[in-house]
């Protein structure tokens, strides 16, 4: 895990270290720099596997081949064992090494090789062709640029702003983002114009001035058969998962868990604490004992006390961080310099979390992202079962009954007929195409897979790559291994919404593994930012000097007297939780954004950005 730059073309050496130091936060254990006459190729490094110097990168083998790389390859002694049967000698002990070496073997192929999070680059001296590739699911951020006489690519968009005539705001993306914040992270677009997104589960050949991308894996292509039998499905999900959590839990530094007190978290650090317990083997680390937990104390997305049964269940310690909205106040706009993007929560929370995390001298977490995306686990996606349902009506009224426990609202049995004819309908019409592929895999399965693919999962696996990194955290995602997707993908929708739970094989697999009330636990919070609160509370005084300056109300971004509305609304409500936070935070989100870019000014003060 760390910060990568490349530029084909010209650049001189003080600009080119100038640029890889954007990416320090990335790489705070050292950094690297290699050149010939064509290309210019800089490393920070993150030490996770191999600390010696013989794991530092840019890495060269056989005078030909030269590769930095941001992530892991989680499966890299088994691919090890395969190239040494081959008559690869190994200089190092680091996953990096394998990978190139994969590379000059199996050629782009490798990479279908892989379990693990990627985005690397590979120069072939011979052959003046620049290799780039990205994870499956795209875990790890990679951003380029072409111009006539240079092409560059990094892992920030920040690494890039020197190299552009100036920082111009895409401000019609602005403003969708502004309406929708998962619109844009699974296209090219950026916030910044002249900056373009990689794709994820993509190669690309960049060569004689041209670059060229291609897709090697696509998720409906590699769907698995899986037992008709409900229980065989949940062992075969468990010794999936199991076997995740093991390969993640490799790594020469200590390893640890943001853990929630939700369903998807607790399954991780039980299942470490687990693997720990049952499999005698010396591949992974016995350090992994270190959970943190964010404490929001009086707010009703608290999950303290759900945290605290599970550490006890497994006889460990926890770290728990009361998260306080005003300690870095002062910080937001470069933190919001620091994450680039527009999203609808704060900030804080998360990069204090993080922050925590690596003071307490951990460097890896494994988190449970991605479950609710895969397994159902969102109200607004389990709904979309009524249609999967239909005609059964016991099904029906089951499935809205578990939408309902889980937004944690009772509904009276004829509101429960009403919403079911209500969500029917709309379901229905939303889901346009009644397609093969939506008939023969569920209505519920082509929500998850929008939701999975399209939406919310790849954005939130770009936010948590910036909270962790801004700290020097590496988050491993074993529900995301690819083989778990590739059997999720295949499930029909009764093994994930079922008998009134959502997630349901998730959590007739970890049973035995949590507490009870931890993995049957109905209502749906999740890790998110009491915001509603501290708009009456401790940020009160603080966002109303805000709205009332000069600087806020030139924003052209934000319209300032609607943006008031909301966060009046909010203040006047006693009552007012998560979702009109939301909205009130997303309404003056654009205002820090704008404002963040004075840090990305490459040459001072002067330096045009222009909207």
């Amino acid at each position: 895990m760390c910060g990568i730059l490349g530029v084909v073309g010209k650049i001189e050496e003080q600009v080119f270290k100038k640029q890889l130091d954007t990416l320090a936060h990335r790489g705070p254990d050292g950094w690297g720099v290699w050149s010939d006459e064509k290309i210019t190729l800089g490393h920070r490094r993150l030490s996770i596997i191999d600390l010696s110097d013989r794991g530092k990168q840019p890495m060269e083998v056989l005078d030909r081949y030269v590769i930095i790389l941001n992530g892991e390859i989680y499966n890299y002694k088994e691919i090890k064992k395969e190239l040494e049967a081959k008559g690869i000698k190994f200089y190092s002990a680091s996953d990096t090494e394998v990978l190139i070496y994969s590379y000059v073997v199996w050629g782009e192929d490798c990479v279908n090789r892989f379990n693990g999070m990627w985005a690397f680059a590979i120069w072939d001296r011979r052959e003046q062709t620049l290799f780039l590739s990205r994870d499956r699911m795209g875990k790890k951020p990679l951003f380029y640029i072409q111009q006539p006489d240079l092409f560059a690519f990094a892992s920030e968009m920040k690494a890039l702003y020197s190299l552009l005539p100036s920082i111009e705001i895409n401000t019609d993306l602005v403003e969708k983002a502004r309406q929708n914040v998962f619109c844009y992270e699974t296209t090219e677009e950026c916030l910044i114009k002249n900056i373009s997104r990689f794709p994820a589960a993509s190669n690309g050949i960049f060569k004689n001035g041209q670059l060229s991308i291609k897709k090697y894996w696509q998720p409906l292509d590699n769907l698995v058969a899986v037992p008709k039998n409900y229980n065989e499905q949940v062992e075969q999900f468990r010794e999936l998962f199991t076997d995740a959590c093991r390969l993640r839990m490799r790594s020469d530094v200590p390893v640890g868990t943001a853990l929630s007190g939700g369903l998807d978290s607790s399954a991780t650090i039980s299942t470490m604490a687990w693997v720990s317990k049952n499999i005698q083997a010396d591949d992974y680390s016995k350090d992994w004992q270190h959970a943190f937990v964010a404490s929001f104390p009086g707010s009703a997305i608290d999950e303290t006390k759900y945290a605290k049964q599970v550490v006890d269940h497994i006889g460990i310690n926890a770290t728990y961080l009361t998260v306080d909205p005003l300690k870095d106040i002062g910080k937001l706009e470069y933190y919001t310099y620091l994450f680039e993007e527009i999203y609808l929560t704060s900030l804080i929370p998360f990069i204090q979390l993080y922050g925590e995390v690596k003071r307490h001298g951990t460097t890896v977490t494994l988190d449970g992202h991605g479950a609710d995306e895969l397994f159902g686990g969102y109200p607004f996606d389990i709904v979309s079962k009524i249609k999967d349902d239909y005609p059964n009506i016991f099904k029906m009224k089951t499935t809205l009954k578990t939408y309902f426990d889980a937004v944690r609202e009772k509904c009276p049995p004829v509101a429960l007929w009403k919403h079911a004819f209500y969500h029917f309908i709309k379901h229905r019409s939303l889901i346009k195409d009644e397609s093969k592929t939506a008939i023969e895999s569920g209505f519920l399965n082509h929500q998850l897979y929008q939701s999975t693919f399209e939406s919310v999962l790849p954005t939130l696996l770009r936010n948590y790559d910036r909270y962790s990194m801004i700290n020097g955290v590496e988050i491993r995602m074993p529900f995301l291994d690819h083989r778990i997707v590739s059997f999720a993908l295949s499930l029909p929708p009764s093994s994930k919404v079922r008998r009134g739970f959502t997630k349901a094989i998730v959590r007739d697999a970890m049973q035995d593994r949590m507490p009870h009330s931890i993995a049957y636990r109905k209502d749906k919070i999740g890790f998110n930012t009491p915001f509603a609160d501290w708009l009456r509370g401790p940020l009160r005084t603080w966002i109303n000097d805000i709205i009332s300056s000069r600087d806020f109300e030139q924003c052209p971004f934000i319209d300032p007297e609607k943006v008031k509305a909301k966060i009046k609304t909010v203040q006047d409500a006693p009552q007012a939780q998560y979702a009109l936070g939301e909205r009130a935070w997303i309404s003056i989100m654009t205002y820090f954004w704008e404002k963040s870019l004075q840090y990305a000014k490459p040459d001072g003060a002067n330096s045009p950005v222009r909207i």
